[in-house]
């Protein structure tokens, strides 16, 4: 069987991670059978429609780096389709939608129902009050061919309903979930086709994924109570359903389904605050999949070749911000210095700490402060605020063991004889800076630690921290001998 698998999310606005987790196993699964992904649009809910959001949800997608082979792409900031099984915008397909829907019309497995909101409100809380299962009770099913054609005469306003069999049990295996099984007693006639001529979701995803070809069905487990009825659609439609995977939720702390109120769950929200692509892809890819080896640490090539449904949990997986941290820490320390500065340059222009009309001319500047600093953030959202430290005139010098060093004997010592050799420099560069502290070291005797430290404390107001000498060259010569030139005597 040739695998093609689809991420067919709404276009409402951002893509949350559990939608983009959906989109990364559906890519990987592809990638891992020599099959085919596709994107396609479920914009069937027009009331849900956000302007701009499609091109949010593509560029989103495209950041994250998980390339579709089909389906929905932007070019030149253009919507277009790429593959020959489109449109793969379902609000484009309508017709497609309408002739399938005849056949159930003509077959009885879908009736009209002319039902106003109204009434179905009240069956709904009359159910709630018995404490049953809030669904429609079938008031149109039976209706005679006379009555419906009168009321289609008369302009009634109506939807389509799925006539699901009574007290049946329909039965399906999901990869992850094993075998499922529903009875249509527990389970509603779902509307197919709403009032205003637009499929609903459990109609178009069937004839969708059929006419597309796909093979499996991998989504999130919040569709499992529904896919019965879709098993049933393939059956009332002739035609064989795909195998259905169900991946288990991401859950927050509390071990309840993550949602936008808990925060910051959107593609585009850590895409904001300077979390790597690559990291993000690396994390959310062991939120419910556990690889054969105790690695957690993964390129995008290595998930493709180690991935696979059969290591998928059915228990969701807790998204801990401080692990995805650490994993976004390791790719800042990896990643090409000339592509991190690019990155950083914006979040520093937003904080004031550089000037956005001054950019080209500080971007050796940026590029050393990001070398010097990627080792200390989690975000490059972060460095403003540890950049702040070359932006003082004055330091806040810790306590402990910096404050005995910034008092020491040592550093009274250090201070003139430094202000001396750094204030005669010409070229300002961490070689030319390194090779004027030597005589230094010599002529004091004081050397290794007891150099260093009160050097380095005197200058940032810490003991540890990131080359020493890269950050002499990015405080500049004039803040540097400001700075000891405060220090006491």
């Amino acid at each position: 069987m040739s695998v093609r698998v689809r991420f067919a999310p709404s276009p409402t606005g951002f893509v949350h991670v559990g939608g983009l987790r959906t989109a990364l196993y559906n890519y990987l699964f592809a990638k891992a059978n020599e099959g085919t992904y596709l994107l396609r649009i479920e914009d069937t809910d027009q009331e849900r429609y956000v302007e701009g959001a499609l091109e949010n949800m593509l560029d989103s997608l495209s950041w994250a780096g998980i390339p579709h082979d089909e389906g929905v792409v932007l070019t030149n900031g253009k919507v277009t389709d790429k593959g020959n099984k489109g449109p793969y915008i379902q609000s484009q397909r309508l017709h497609i939608y309408r002739e399938h829907l005849q056949n159930l019309l003509d077959s009885g497995h879908a009736y009209p129902c002319f039902c106003s909101k109204e009434r179905l409100e009240k069956v709904r809380e009359q159910e709630r009050k018995k404490k049953g299962t809030p669904r429609y009770d079938g008031h149109c099913r039976n209706f005679s061919q006379k009555e419906i054609s009168e009321r289609l005469d008369s302009g009634e306003t109506y939807v389509v309903r799925l006539k699901l069999p009574e007290k049946t049990d329909i039965k399906f295996h999901d990869l992850i979930r094993g075998d499922v099984s529903m009875n249509t007693e527990d389970m509603d006639d779902q509307v197919l086709m709403k009032s205003d001529g637009y499929p609903t979701y459990h109609f178009a995803v069937v004839v969708d994924d059929h006419l597309m070809e796909i093979s499996h069905v991998i989504r999130g487990e919040e569709w499992l109570s529904s896919t019965p009825k879709h098993v049933f659609l393939y059956q009332a439609l002739g035609w064989e359903a795909p195998i259905h995977v169900h991946l288990p939720n991401i859950l927050n702390h509390d071990r309840k389904k993550l949602s936008k109120r808990h925060g910051d769950v959107a593609a585009e929200d850590f895409r904001r605050k300077g979390y790597l692509p690559e990291a993000l892809i690396n994390y959310i890819a062991l939120l419910g999949w556990s690889p054969k080896e105790n690695q957690e640490l993964f390129t995008l090539e290595e998930l493709e070749q180690n991935f696979s449904l059969e290591r998928v949990s059915k228990s969701g997986g807790v998204f801990d911000v401080k692990k995805l941290n650490w994993i976004n820490s390791h790719y800042l320390r990896e990643a090409d210095i000339d592509k991190l500065a690019e990155l950083a340059i914006p979040h520093l222009v937003e904080a004031g700490l550089i000037d956005e009309s001054n950019v080209e001319k500080e971007k050796d500047w940026v590029k050393n402060l990001t070398a010097v600093l990627r080792e200390s953030i989690d975000h490059l959202s972060e460095l403003p605020a540890k950049a702040s430290v070359f932006f003082r005139d004055e330091i806040q010098v810790e306590a402990g063991e910096a404050q005995e060093w910034f008092e020491s004997d040592e550093l009274r010592t250090l201070k003139q004889p430094l202000i001396e050799a750094l204030s005669e420099l010409e070229e300002w560069h961490e070689s030319t800076i390194k090779k004027a502290l030597k005589p230094i070291q010599k002529d004091t005797g004081l050397k290794g630690p007891k150099f260093f430290k009160p050097l380095r404390v005197a200058l940032t107001g810490n003991v540890h921290g990131p080359d020493l000498m890269l950050v002499i060259q990015v405080l500049g010569k004039e803040r540097v001998l400001k700075r000891l030139e405060k220090l006491p005597s």
